[in-house]
């Protein structure tokens, strides 16, 4: 058949083309996946940011912020705040870029040098003679999926963006006079009394009728909402139950000590000199031939008399790093030096003196002159390690076999978790008033989402059938069921007695504690003399003396044109407050330390404003626009 088709391959294209466009004619093309995806969320500078933009910038950005925080919550990830927060990084990143274009900022070589040697991880590449290992530096950004080209030029660019905020930050500076405004508008203290009407105090004169808690009920429903919720049990694989399950064998453990002893051990290190004449990778073919004859006049006088080593480096060697130490270079492990070099001198006796060896650098004359090989700890000194480490390693290749026996035993027999955790030696956790959304305090499958999601699907909650395996990190699976579901409700008001008059009266008595308070205020400012008020006290916004926020921030801005002053303040469910402000109490003098700190956080709060203000006039010349409402 499929060689009559070959045979036929054209006859075959025309037919399928005949039977599949008719059934767009009359079918259609689905538009919502393109439509949607495509769909403008912002603009900037006249280019579009799509959805299909934010959805990978967001996916990147949690990956990001899952790596740097394995055990953040997943669901923070997924919020609408989050989502916004991406558009909003998303949107400025493409404005910092128009900017750059419109400002013709560039990174020049030097800036990008001096910022690499400023990088820790780069810096310790540097080899004995100054130079940046270039193997090494390759590995390095290699292991972030970058060529040092790619890297290089995403520096730059970051570089490059930095300079169109930088530039602003960098000049902000501030004067005593301003300092002092703000610090004493910040600072100030006021001496103040408090009369404090406590709503908990009138609950006593709140009695509720019938009538009364009928109404309150019936205005407030929303308040007596039960979520669904659903009574489950659930199993877990990972590699912590896979480990519980591998016994390990005295031999298993006395050749994987054989195996690894020398790495138990630590790695062998190696102490060398040298004699270097230098010769650049790129330099003329005669000179490098010059360079290698001169090495090998100094390679026969050593060998001639090999104690003269040192001496000889100490006066031909170009090292500048070790000539003057007789060539030494210490010891070093694996990684240390350039390929050629290393692979002589770890393919050397010690008291050896190797042939000629090139590199980049030139011609290398080496004397090994030590090797550091570090005992092994004897089998019973590692047993904890190895049992720790092979039963890990086991449990690691194991846990991939049972993740797929895992995943299809609960979708085999899905009206039971019994036979899955009876294969795999699981326990079957059973927990009651679980909702669609993890609850305060949720651990472990429970408190993701979406393993949630599966167990209130709608095949889980219809059929009580077993969910997926779900995978809640790497070598962690869970699947579940819903044993028992309770849907979103309106619980009848019978059923709500205790909470219905419980919300009634503290409402009430908040109301109570208001009017009281509103009247006192009244009355006190007409007669002061008559106000009952509490000991006079110092508040400020560093030392609000226990009171609540809002009684500190009601006296801090109450108007001083007439002193005394009194304000009122609505404490809601807690009740109400009096506040007579008596007099502005001047700050006491600022040591010079304190001083300083306080000039250098206001510099960074303008240096924010500045920043901010400038980057908000950006995005008006830049026509930025979000289509996107804020959640």
């Amino acid at each position: 058949m499929f060689e009559s088709i070959r045979k036929h391959s054209k006859f075959v294209m025309i037919l399928l083309f005949l039977l599949i466009i008719p059934s767009f004619i009359f079918v259609g093309i689905n538009q919502n996946y393109f439509t949607e995806s495509s769909k403008t969320v912002a603009r900037v500078d006249g280019h579009d940011i799509t959805q299909q933009d934010w959805d990978n910038a967001h996916r990147v950005e949690s990956d990001r912020l899952r790596a740097q925080n394995p055990n953040m919550d997943v669901k923070l990830l997924d919020s609408p705040e989050a989502r916004y927060a991406t558009l909003e990084k998303l949107v400025r990143d493409r404005v910092l870029a128009a900017a750059v274009k419109k400002l013709h900022l560039t990174t020049t070589d030097e800036q990008l040098v001096r910022t690499l040697q400023e990088i820790p991880a780069i810096a310790a590449l540097r080899k004995p003679d100054g130079s940046l290992d270039a193997q090494a530096y390759k590995a390095l950004v290699g292991s972030q999926g970058m060529t040092p080209e790619g890297f290089e030029a995403n520096l730059r660019n970051e570089l490059a963006l930095n300079q169109v905020l930088g530039g602003i930050s960098g000049t902000v500076f501030t004067t005593d006079a301003e300092l002092k405004q703000a610090m004493d508008a910040l600072y100030q203290r006021r001496e103040v009394q408090v009369a404090r009407f406590d709503a908990k105090a009138f609950a006593d004169k709140v009695q509720p009728s019938e009538a009364e808690l009928k109404a309150y009920y019936e205005a407030h429903t929303s308040r007596f909402q039960q979520p669904e919720e659903a009574s489950v049990e659930y199993v877990q694989l990972d590699l912590a139950a896979v480990e519980a399950g591998i016994t390990l064998s005295e031999d298993d453990l006395r050749t994987y000590y054989k195996e690894n002893a020398e790495r138990l051990a630590g790695p062998e290190e190696r102490r060398a000199s040298h004699i270097l004449i230098n010769a650049a990778k790129d330099a003329p073919a005669a000179d490098r031939a010059k360079a290698k004859a001169r090495a090998e006049e100094l390679l026969a006088k050593v060998r001639a008399n090999p104690k003269s080593f040192a001496e000889v480096a100490k006066a031909n060697s170009q090292d500048p790093g070790s000539a003057a130490s007789g060539g030494d270079l210490g010891y070093f492990g694996r990684g240390a030096m350039v390929k050629p070099f290393e692979d002589a001198v770890f393919g050397m006796k010690e008291g050896e003196i190797s042939d000629v060896i090139e590199s980049d650098f030139g011609y290398h004359i080496i004397e090994l002159t030590g090797i550091k090989k570090p005992k092994a700890p004897s089998f019973e000194e590692m047993r904890p390690k190895l049992e720790a480490e092979l039963r890990k390693q086991q449990a690691q290749r194991k846990f991939a076999e049972m993740a797929e026996a895992f995943s299809n035993g609960v979708y085999e027999q899905s009206d039971s978790l019994q036979p899955v955790a009876d294969k795999f030696k699981l326990t079957i956790h059973k927990v009651d008033h679980v909702t669609r959304q993890p609850s305060a305090g949720a651990q472990g499958p429970l408190a993701n989402a979406r393993f949630l999601e599966a167990l209130f699907s709608k095949d889980s909650l219809e059929n009580k059938r077993n969910t997926d395996a779900v995978e809640l990190a790497p070598n962690s699976l869970a699947a579940g069921r819903v044993t028992q579901y309770s849907a979103a409700r309106t619980l009848p008001m019978n059923e709500v007695g205790d909470k219905l008059k419980q919300l009634y009266v503290a409402q009430k008595s908040a109301e109570l504690a208001r009017q009281e308070g509103q009247a006192k205020l009244a009355a006190w400012k007409a007669k002061p003399d008559a106000a009952q008020l509490a000991a006079a006290v110092t508040v400020s916004r560093d030392q609000p003396q226990n009171l609540p926020r809002e009684v500190v921030d009601a006296a801090l801005s109450a108007s001083t044109a007439a002193l005394p002053s009194w304000v009122g303040v609505d404490l809601g469910s807690e009740g109400y407050a009096v506040v007579k402000v008596g007099r502005i109490v001047e700050r006491p003098a600022t040591d010079a330390q304190l001083l300083e700190q306080q000039r250098a956080q206001f510099v960074q709060w303008s240096s924010l404003a500045e920043v901010m203000a400038y980057y908000e006039l950006l995005k008006k010349q830049l026509k930025v626009q979000i289509k996107v409402a804020r959640p």
